[in-house]
């Protein structure tokens, strides 16, 4: 449904979740946009301006959407998560010519364990593996991820070893609780016993594109693979408790 132009607060929703979804979405379009512009064989600094506009300008165009939207509206902490995004790569084009320190994405498609709640997540966020990608907040973490190589230059480190500090949350079943009202003020889901947390994350990972090869299809694929985080074990800090996770999607 279409309405005039407007604007909508939702920084307080999804735990943020969604606002760094933003800003890794510009990033790696920055990212992605980049390369295509090295490929042409303009100069640096153009490649770079062009990179950085195009991740933020992609996202400002469905931001503006948004505005359009009569469910949701302009979001000024959308906009600015899209800039930061954008900004973050470019700022260490400009000062290293290169990433040391890159944004990702991981997920793993969840059963929240009982009908209630997986017919909520189905209709909040939909009941195939390519909608919850986009959509399930409680299935995604975003991590910031820094080469160690690239920071300690003169380390016996492998060059392809990093380091990264990854944030999710839990239990959410609603934007701002776990509440649904209709329109006609009939409450139709209920579990204000389910406790929304935030989760933060300290795990090993790979960048790929440190992994030397003069094959470009190979290359190719190793650039797209390290937009995701690497499956590797890591140390959740949630709930004021730390856990041991073997392997984290």
């Amino acid at each position: 449904p279409q309405s005039n132009f407007h604007f909508f607060n939702d920084n307080h929703e999804w735990l943020q979740v969604d606002k760094v979804g933003h800003a890794y979405s510009a990033y790696i379009e920055s990212y992605g946009s980049s390369e295509i512009w090295r490929w042409t064989g303009i100069n640096r600094k153009s490649r770079i301006l062009l990179g950085a506009l195009s991740g933020a300008g992609y996202q400002t165009v469905i931001e503006t959407l948004d505005g359009f939207s009569a469910e949701w509206g302009w979001s000024w902490g959308d906009f600015t998560a899209n800039v930061f995004g954008s900004g973050l790569w470019a700022l260490q084009e400009i000062a290293w010519d290169e990433q040391r320190i890159r944004f990702k994405y991981s997920f793993h498609k969840k059963n929240y364990g009982s009908q209630q709640l997986n017919m909520r997540a189905n209709e909040l966020f939909g009941k195939n593996t390519s909608q919850r990608l986009l959509k399930d907040y409680n299935a995604q973490t975003y991590w910031l991820t820094a080469n160690l190589k690239s920071i300690l230059p003169k380390s016996n480190l492998p060059s392809w070893l990093s380091i990264a500090v990854g944030y999710g949350a839990e239990g959410m079943f609603g934007a701002e609780q776990n509440i649904k009202i209709n329109e006609n003020g009939v409450t139709t889901f209920y579990r204000p016993d389910i406790k929304r947390y935030r989760q933060w994350y300290l795990a090993p990972d790979i960048d790929f594109t440190k992994i030397k090869t003069k094959n470009k299809t190979l290359k190719f694929v190793l650039g797209v693979l390290n937009a995701f985080k690497f499956p590797a074990p890591s140390l959740e800090f949630s709930n004021r408790k730390i856990r041991w996770n073997w392997i984290h999607f």
